[in-house]
This record gives structure tokens, sequence and C-alpha cells, in this order.
């Protein structure tokens, strides 16, 4: 039995709605973060080393990192479905935004929650002023323009293709789902973004998308 070890409001919401769309049999074991420091609990080392969300297990393997359960889940299952054919432009386009979600998009946004939580507790009251000035300089001279640019090429992408590897659904939209939802979430889409907006308005109709939605339990970034 493929098993999904699924952390409340994380990456592994992705996964789920994979599943679904390729109408898979599965199982969910349920995990959920420290409300204090919204950390993943211990148990999931038990699982990976690394005590991460999502992993999978499926036939003794173990795999880890959503990118990389993607791309499993298409190639031993989905039987060419939801991955463009091989060796064509909008292959290429496929794997390029299965990296880029992660690889580039992702640290940004984490940077900006990040820094959105420094003159918070347990942050010193005395030194929340210092860290609101910090916070401040670190996202209109940094975070803020390179979002802005990320935001901007990706509108410009969607005004090319329907969806991000081509005018047909795949597993790289929903790859992209979990960045572009917390860039809704922290601000950084705007009206400028029409296409953006739209394309989130549109994965988030599809029955495969509400099916996880209501497997994974309460989804924060929808709030």
């Amino acid at each position: 039995m493929l098993v999904v070890h699924h952390l409340n409001n994380s990456r592994s919401q992705r996964v789920l709605w994979l599943l679904e769309e390729l109408g898979l049999t599965y199982e969910i074991k349920h995990y959920q973060r420290d409300p204090r420091t919204m950390l993943a609990p211990p148990q999931l080392r038990a699982v990976h080393p690394l005590g991460k969300s999502p992993i999978i297990t499926d036939e003794g393997r173990t795999i880890a990192e959503s990118g990389a359960i993607l791309e499993y889940l298409v190639s031993a299952y989905g039987q060419g479905r939801l991955i463009p054919p091989a060796d064509s432009d909008a292959r290429l386009r496929f794997t390029y935004f299965m990296h880029y979600a992660e690889g580039s998009l992702m640290p940004l946004l984490l940077l900006k929650l990040v820094f959105s939580r420094l003159s918070r507790p347990p942050m010193p009251a005395l030194l929340r002023p210092l860290a609101r000035v910090i916070e401040s300089g670190t996202n209109r001279r940094f975070i803020d323009p390179q979002l802005a640019l990320h935001m901007g090429f990706l509108e410009s992408e969607l005004g090319r293709f329907e969806y991000f590897a081509a005018d047909e659904f795949s597993a790289a939209d929903i790859q992209m789902s979990f960045p572009l939802e917390a860039a809704q979430k922290r601000g950084a889409l705007g009206a400028a973004h029409r296409r953006l907006q739209r394309w989130l308005e549109v994965i988030r109709a599809r029955p495969a998308y509400q099916r996880a939605i209501e497997k994974g339990g309460p989804y924060s970034l929808l709030d």
C-alpha cells in the first residue's frame, strides 16, 4: 500500500492532489505541526532522517522531496498522464517548472515568511524595533523586488500557454501550486497578475484538488 506521510499545512498537500488526479489507492498518515514552533513532530524522523514532509513509502521505497515524489508517481503510475511527451518542448518546460518551484521561487517566499516573524516573540521586546527596521529594509531592497520580478515572469509565461508546461494541465502545475498559493497568501500577487490569479481559480476548481483538501484537512494557505 502506498502511504503518504502528510503534515498539515505543508507541501505534502500536492502529493495528495496528484494521487487524486491519478485515481490511485493510498493511505494517509497524519502528522501535526508543533503549534509553537510550527515544526514537524519528531515522529517523522522514524520515516526519514530529516523528519520533514512530504514523504511517501511505496513497495519498500521511502521517497522524500515533493518534486521527486511527483516525478516518481507520474513515472510509476501515470501511464503517460500529466506529463508531456519525451523530447518535446513542453517536456523541457515541465522539467524546468518542476525544479523552479522549489529551487528559485520558494526560497524567496521562505525569506518573506522568516523576516515577517523577526520582530515577534521570542525576540526580546527591547530588540523588536531594530528587528522591524531590518525586516522593512530587507523586504524593500531585496525580497519584494525579487518577488515582483518572479511574479512578472510567471504572469508572462501564462500568457504563452494556458498551463505552465503547455496548454494541458500537468504535474508541473501541481508542483507550482504551493509556492503560488504562498505568494498569494503573503501579498505578492496583485491586480497586475490577472493570469496567475485566474490560474489559481482554475486549479482550485478541479475535483481532484478539492478531494485532496478534504482528505488532507484544514489548509491555512487558503485562508
